[in-house]
């Protein structure tokens, strides 16, 4: 990026330069003209007083003056005179100076002269006999005082130049700068110290930097969490088995250890299966397969499919409230409600309810699964969506639980653009409310 800005300055500067010269020299080739214009007249005065006759002119006339070509044109634009060239010349009428001179008293032109070889300026004046008096001066002599002035010219183009290299090179550092401490200290780069345009920028960067420390914490604690949860199944499994193999266990004991090894096995694969289903759910290509869905229809549906597992742990469930069609993912929105009524089932207590409400309010659709449960301590109420997080970890491992149900559930809240919210009493019980907006109001 420096080498960049400092190209681009030193490009604009020698640009700038090579631009200055060029109207430099413009501007004072046009000076020149006004000033051998202006030569050229006084001369043509002095001149003109004196007589048309050759031999009183070359008597009078008899060097160069300030390097002053002159030429006397008859009436008919026969040259009778010339101070630089000897001998008969063609006729001058057509010549455009002299022409302008017929007409107005007085004409100037430039262009290349054949009889001499070069570039002329040409001022001719009528005299009162009605002959044109032409002063001509070659062209040549401007470049031979630019000429002399280059070396100067060239000179201070380059002390300028350099001048302006560290002024660029300066100023490049003074932009680049502040962005190159937030790059060597971006845990702590603040919006302090640099430029306006630029706190955007920089206050992006600097959350895009915390969400990506904040999900590398995230992945590893994933890790530890799933190499641990993994562990436990497994050791128990291996342990089991390595006792049925060595011919410790018999009889009963055998068909309890063959229970163990089943309930943990049985454990393991959902516990994958909730993993896989988490890493689906992360995917920046999850695709949902969206219809219009009747919230009330599912819910009586999870109601069925888990009465048996309810009526085992003496709970009783109800599905109320009316049809709610939503716009979402028929099969991610059944995973988030088995996942809530599960877990009102499995924290609940002998006895105690589960209720599922679907019912319509303002603009919004809610989903509330209400039980009679443990409750949740308010200290853990943050952070029940978390992985592996469990309020009572004993319980969790008793029933089969595996920490993700929640986490599954905030994630497909999250796909459906929905808003979940949660509300416990320890020792009273849960409720969870996912608010979904109409269809057409989004």
């Amino acid at each position: 990026m420096k080498k960049k800005i400092n190209r681009c300055l030193i490009l604009i500067v020698f640009a700038t330069l090579v631009a200055t010269l060029i109207i430099a020299v413009a501007i004072f080739r046009n000076m020149y003209k006004d000033q051998v214009l202006s030569e050229m007249r006084t001369y043509a005065a002095l001149i003109s007083s004196l007589s048309p006759e050759v031999e009183e002119l070359e008597e009078k006339y008899t060097e160069d003056v300030a390097g002053l070509r002159v030429t006397w044109i008859d009436v008919d634009g026969t040259v009778s005179y010339d101070s630089d060239l000897d001998g008969k010349l063609e006729n001058h009428a057509d010549r455009e100076e002299v022409q302008e001179a017929m007409k107005t008293g007085e004409g100037w032109s430039s262009r290349y002269s054949d009889s001499l070889g070069s570039e002329m300026y040409y001022y001719a004046v009528e005299v009162d006999d009605g002959s044109i008096l032409r002063i001509s001066k070659e062209e040549d002599s401007i470049w031979s005082i630019f000429t002399g002035t280059l070396p100067g010219i060239v000179g201070v183009g380059v002390i300028m130049f350099l001048i302006c290299m560290l002024l660029s090179r300066s100023i490049t550092r003074g932009i680049v700068n502040p962005i190159e401490r937030m790059a060597s200290n971006i845990d702590s780069a603040s919006a302090d110290g640099i430029y306006e345009e630029l706190v955007p920028f920089v206050m992006t960067i600097r959350k895009q930097h915390e969400d990506i420390l904040q999900s590398a914490k995230l992945r590893q604690e994933f890790t530890a969490n799933v190499s641990h949860e993994l562990k436990t199944p497994l050791t128990a499994i291996s342990g089991y088995a390595e006792l049925i193999e060595a011919g410790i266990a018999g009889g009963k004991e055998a068909q309890r250890f063959a229970h163990e090894i089943h309930r943990n096995a049985k454990r393991l694969l959902t516990l994958i299966n909730d993993i896989i289903r988490l890493s689906q759910l992360d995917s920046d290509k999850l695709e949902l397969d969206t219809a219009d869905v009747d919230l009330q229809t599912i819910a009586t549906s999870c109601v069925e499919s888990l009465r048996m597992n309810a009526q085992k742990n003496n709970i009783t469930m109800e599905c109320v409230g009316c049809p709610c069609v939503i716009r979402g993912d028929k099969g991610m929105l059944e995973e988030l409600i088995y996942n809530l009524c599960d877990n009102a089932i499995r924290y609940n207590k002998p006895g105690g309810s589960v209720t599922i409400e679907t019912k319509m309010t303002g603009e919004q659709i809610l989903l509330c699964v209400k039980d009679t449960g443990i409750g949740i301590p308010e200290d853990s109420r943050e952070r029940v969506f978390e992985r592996f997080y469990c309020v009572d970890k004993s319980r969790s491992k008793n029933t089969g639980g595996t920490g993700l149900g929640l986490a599954i559930v905030k994630h497909i809240v999250a796909q459906h653009h929905a808003r979940i919210e949660l509300e416990s009493e320890v020792g009273v019980g849960t409720q969870i409310t996912v608010f979904f907006e109409r269809p057409g109001v989004r």
